[in-house]
């Protein structure tokens, strides 16, 4: 480690140790501090935590951000350590490209609604389309409202075209700016599976009924695995029609795309949302473990998705500012129904077909 007393006038410039003392004297206001020198040109504090630490860091992130700072929270064998890191600059948001994206999927997807049809019918094209999109805009919005809230600065969804069957892989938002602590960044990756999760739900309950049974399978159709949440829906509000093979409207079939994503979403692995979610709940080396069984998991539910996941581990988990603070009971408590939606949305053995 390499310091520097505050006090030592040879060292450090006057601008700098008048900005340090100025440092000190926010931090003190909010903790006690044991030590206070400059790490390579860092202002690093050594600090106890009182009652109200959670409340107290993030008025200091207030009051720092105008320097140009921004508070660290971190644990150092057996101290906890406070830097002030200047703020990492970010570029401007260009809103056009988030325009553009979204429209280019909206045909993408479009185009692989009438392609899934066995005769072009548009308006269930358009369905199928208005169902996929509300599905990841909902989940992304949900993230981009909790990250507004908790003052993350961060983007507008990035929707992501693709081919079909689906049109998309999906959307994307990015975070400009880290958590301020464990229950931001629980709450924005519990927000958006828990908001895509409730829109899919809706749809599945539509698309369910636009569904019919047939006794046997046409030719040219592919089987799909259904999901616990799907078989619900089939015994307690059955399609029309009579048979053991349920025909998928479009628009079910969109629902089963959103149950795909949010269980891939909600594996505890990397920078997924059940990466962000078990994160802030576990700490840095058990996500890193979870995050393994994490890819084990994806192995044998979905392998590709698996080669994904095992290339977001290789990036660590910058985790929040705030790595001192813990969860909130009440969101150990919510994250319960995570677990529960993961359950829900695992694809099983195939008897429905396109």
């Amino acid at each position: 480690m390499c310091g520097a007393s505050p006090n030592d006038h040879f060292a450090e410039p006057t601008d700098l140790i008048a900005k340090f003392e100025q440092i000190r004297i926010m931090v003190e206001s909010e903790f006690d501090v044991e030590d206070g020198f400059v790490e390579h040109g860092i202002p690093t504090f050594y600090v106890k935590l009182r009652e109200d630490s959670k409340e107290a860091f993030l008025r200091l992130t207030r009051r720092i951000n105008p320097l140009g700072l921004i508070p660290v929270l971190r644990r150092r064998e057996e101290k906890v350590v406070l830097q002030a890191i200047p703020k990492p600059p970010t570029r401007p948001s260009r809103k056009v490209i988030n325009l553009a994206l979204l429209l280019t999927t909206i045909g993408t997807v479009l185009f692989a609604g009438l392609g899934n049809l066995r005769s072009p019918d548009v308006p269930e094209a358009v369905m199928f389309t208005g169902a996929i999109m509300a599905i990841l805009g909902s989940h992304e919005m949900g993230h981009k409202i909790l990250a507004d809230k908790h003052e993350v600065e961060a983007t507008y969804p990035y929707f992501i075209p693709g081919p079909p069957p689906i049109g998309t892989f999906g959307a994307v938002i990015q975070q400009k700016s880290l958590p301020p602590n464990r229950d931001a960044l629980f709450d924005i990756g519990f927000t958006g599976p828990i908001m895509g999760f409730i829109v899919t739900v809706i749809v599945a309950f539509i698309g369910v009924q636009l569904s019919v049974r047939v006794p046997e399978a046409p030719e040219g159709v592919w089987f799909i695995p259904p999901t616990l949440l799907f078989r619900f829906f089939t015994i307690v509000f059955p399609p029309s029609g009579t048979g053991g093979i349920i025909m998928l409207h479009p628009v079910a079939f969109a629902a089963w795309v959103g149950m795909i994503v949010t269980m891939l979403n909600l594996v505890p692995t990397g920078m997924f949302d059940g990466g962000h979610v078990a994160r802030s709940m576990v700490g840095r080396r058990a996500h890193q473990t979870l995050s393994y069984l994490g890819i084990i998991l994806l192995l044998i539910i979905w392998y590709p998705m698996a080669i994904i996941a095992l290339f977001f581990s290789m990036y660590r988990h910058p985790g929040p500012l705030d790595d001192i603070s813990k969860v909130t009971t009440r969101r150990k408590l919510a994250a319960l129904s995570l677990i529960a939606i993961f359950v829900l949305c695992v694809p099983y053995p195939p008897i429905f077909l396109l």
